[in-house]
């Protein structure tokens, strides 16, 4: 008999490309059917996933505790994620949502959730940087699974290389080149993943649940620089980027008000910290040489 793998998100940048790997995935394919969560059963997105004929699309709300329950109704293993929206409401919403999830997943009789983590900025950096709530939230959330009778795994995804073209969008100059504005030292190395890849990380996963149960596994493709960075934006536009250190001000100024103290502490904490801690490259190639010995290619 299949087990039933329930995947929330299913239409956005993580649960998109899990569905997709598992579908597409030989072994897999096989031993999981797939249920899509989604929170609009008509938007054009999730029609997609109902035309392949192999994936079930119900609409389920985290904050809707009966619906909680009719998704995961049946469940052996589970993709959970918190969907961040910046405004006043962020903690609260990803807390309560994500540990109702997770508790929903326990009452159901599941046997596994993988949960989308980020690693806690304020403990890590001693305190420094406690505006990246985003990041504080998954762990505390995090933190909250690993109490639970559950069986559990976590994926701590990098920034996804996409965003080079919306809040990472290198800003055109009168001399007609671009700059890649920020404030951080150039040889900071910044995790990145192509988005694709969140599918074979999670893939790797469902494929050996026990080699991973109670692990987090670091979503990067690779550590690049910030120059490295901007070489590969020049090489692959054919227009030259360069990085631009701004000062504090005029950084703040030109970000999304409701994103500024949360993408400069996130910043900040990766350039004194690293994205995983003190750890980061030592976590990155354990991460990245168990996902490759399941997953090549």
């Amino acid at each position: 008999m299949m087990k039933l793998l329930v995947v929330f998100g299913a239409t956005g940048n993580q649960g998109g490309p899990v569905i997709d790997r598992v579908l597409n995935d030989p072994v897999l394919a096989n031993e999981y059917r797939v249920r899509a969560v989604v929170r609009n059963t008509s938007s054009s997105a999730a029609r997609i996933l109902q035309q392949t004929g192999k994936v079930e699309v119900v609409q389920g709300d985290a904050e809707d505790l009966p619906s909680l329950e009719r998704v995961l109704e049946g469940a052996h293993t589970i993709y959970s994620l918190t969907i961040t929206i910046y405004d006043e409401r962020l903690e609260e919403r990803e807390l309560s949502q994500s540990k109702a999830i997770a508790n929903a997943a326990v009452a159901a009789g599941a046997n596994y959730l993988i949960f989308s983590t980020i690693f806690h900025t304020t403990h890590v950096s001693g305190g420094k940087y406690d505006k990246s709530l985003r990041f504080d939230c998954n762990a505390e959330v995090e933190d909250h699974i690993r109490k639970l009778p559950i069986k559990s795994a976590f994926l701590a995804s990098g920034p996804f290389m996409k965003n080079s073209h919306t809040n990472m969008k290198p800003r055109s100059v009168d001399d007609g080149t671009s700059v890649l504005a920020n404030i951080i030292d150039p040889n900071t190395k910044l995790p990145l993943i192509n988005i694709e890849e969140t599918g074979k990380y999670v893939a790797a996963i469902l494929a050996n649940p026990d080699q991973f149960e109670g692990k987090v596994l670091c979503g990067v493709t690779q550590l690049n620089t910030t120059e490295e960075v901007v070489q590969i934006m020049s090489k692959n536009s054919g227009n030259k980027v360069a990085d631009n250190q701004l000062p504090e001000p005029v950084f703040r100024n030109i970000l999304p008000p409701t994103m500024v103290d949360y993408l400069f502490d996130m910043l900040l904490y990766i350039q004194d910290f690293g994205y995983c801690g003190s750890r980061t490259e030592d976590l990155v190639a354990w991460s990245a040489a168990n996902y490759l010995a399941t997953f090549i290619g």
